[in-house]
C-alpha cells in the first residue's frame, strides 16, 4: 500500500501521540448536546521578562511566586478548542504548526488521541492571527492541515494584518507576525469569510469583540439549552497576573490600555455570571471560571 503525504503525517503522529502527550492530549466539557474538547498544542517558552511589561520585578515577582513561577522562563500551555455538534466539527484556532516553537505544534497528536481525523474538521474559526493560533493552518508539506474546512476570522482582525501599511506601524520584534499572517491567511484566502462583533457565526456560536491583545481579537460564546461557555482566546492570557491584576497592561498585547480595559470588563462579567471559560494559555486543559476574591480575581479550574 502506498501512503499519501497526509496518511504519512497521520501515521507518524499516531505513533508519537501516546509517548509525547499521554493523558494530556485532550479534556472534555458539555454544553447541552454540544461536545467541547480542549486539545493540547504543547506550550510556549517565554522569558520571564515577558511577564513584566512596564512593571518592575518587585511588583510582579511576588504574584508569580504565589503560583510557583520563580524560574527565568514561563511555559504557558496552548489549548486549542474543538466543538462537535451534529455533523459539524469546529476548531477554534489551529495551533502553532511546525515553524514557530519546537515546544508547540502538537495538535495532530492530540487529535489522534481523540480519534478525530483532520479531514473531518468542517469549520475553523480564529480568535486572532498570532503565530501560535494561526500557523498550524499548513502541515509539514505546506498543504492545508484541514483540507475540507471553511475558515472564518473577524473583519477587523483580517483587515489589520492584511493592511499594506501594518508593517510600517508594528514594533520590529513583531514584524515576523505580519509576514506569517499574510502567508497563512493567504493559504486559505479562497475559503476565508469574515464576521462582525455580535454575529452568530454558527448555531450556538456568537462572536464577542475582546479587542486589545490584537486590534480585532474575538472571543466566542458557546450556548445551548440555557448553558454557556466563553472561549476567551488570549483576552485573558494567563492564570496569574491577568486575574490578580487585570488592570495592568501586558507586554503581550498590541494595545496595552485597550487590552487591560477588556480584561477588567471580562473579569467582572465572568465573575458576576459564573459562566465557564476556556483560555488558550490557561493551565491545561484551560477550562474553568473566574471568581472574585475581594478586589481581585482568581482562576478556578473546572
Amino acid at each position: 500500500m502506498r501512503l499519501t503525504r497526509r496518511q504519512f503525517l497521520w501515521s507518524s503522529s499516531a505513533t508519537a501521540a501516546g509517548s509525547l502527550l499521554g493523558l494530556r492530549a485532550h479534556a472534555q466539557a458539555m454544553i447541552g448536546e454540544m461536545q467541547i474538547d480542549t486539545l493540547s498544542d504543547g506550550n510556549l517558552v517565554l522569558p520571564k521578562s515577558f511577564a513584566l511589561g512596564s512593571h518592575s520585578e518587585a511588583e510582579v515577582q511576588p504574584i508569580l511566586d504565589g503560583y510557583g513561577l520563580s524560574a527565568e522562563q514561563l511555559t504557558p500551555d496552548c489549548n486549542v478548542t474543538l466543538l462537535q455538534v451534529g455533523d459539524r466539527k469546529v476548531m477554534f484556532d489551529v495551533g502553532a504548526g511546525a515553524n514557530f516553537m519546537p515546544s508547540a505544534g502538537k495538535l495532530l497528536d492530540a487529535l489522534d488521541a481523540l480519534g478525530v481525523y483532520p479531514e473531518e474538521i468542517t469549520d475553523v474559526i480564529f480568535t486572532h492571527a498570532h503565530p501560535d493560533h494561526l500557523w498550524g493552518v499548513l502541515d509539514d508539506f505546506d498543504d492545508l492541515l484541514f483540507p475540507e474546512a471553511e475558515y472564518r476570522i473577524g473583519q477587523v482582525e483580517r483587515d489589520y494584518w492584511l493592511d499594506p501599511t501594518t508593517p510600517d506601524t508594528i514594533s520590529p520584534e513583531r514584524l515576523a507576525f505580519v509576514g506569517g499572517a499574510i502567508r497563512y491567511l493567504g493559504a486559505v484566502e479562497d475559503r476565508l469569510t469574515t464576521f462582525e462583533d455580535g454575529e452568530e457565526i454558527l448555531p450556538g456560536v456568537t462572536a464577542k469583540a475582546t479587542y486589545g491583545h490584537t486590534p480585532g481579537h474575538m472571543s466566542f460564546q458557546i450556548a445551548q439549552g440555557g448553558e454557556s461557555l466563553l472561549i476567551v482566546g488570549d483576552a485573558i492570557g494567563n492564570h496569574h497576573l491577568a486575574f490578580e491584576r487585570p488592570d495592568w497592561t501586558s507586554a503581550s498585547d498590541h494595545d496595552g490600555e485597550v487590552g487591560a480595559a477588556t480584561r477588567v470588563a471580562l473579569m467582572n462579567e465572568l465573575a458576576d455570571s459564573g459562566q465557564g471559560i476556556i483560555g488558550y494559555h490557561l493551565p491545561f486543559p484551560g477550562i474553568g471560571r473566574a471568581e472574585r476574591t475581594g478586589d481581585t480575581f482568581r482562576f478556578v479550574p473546572a
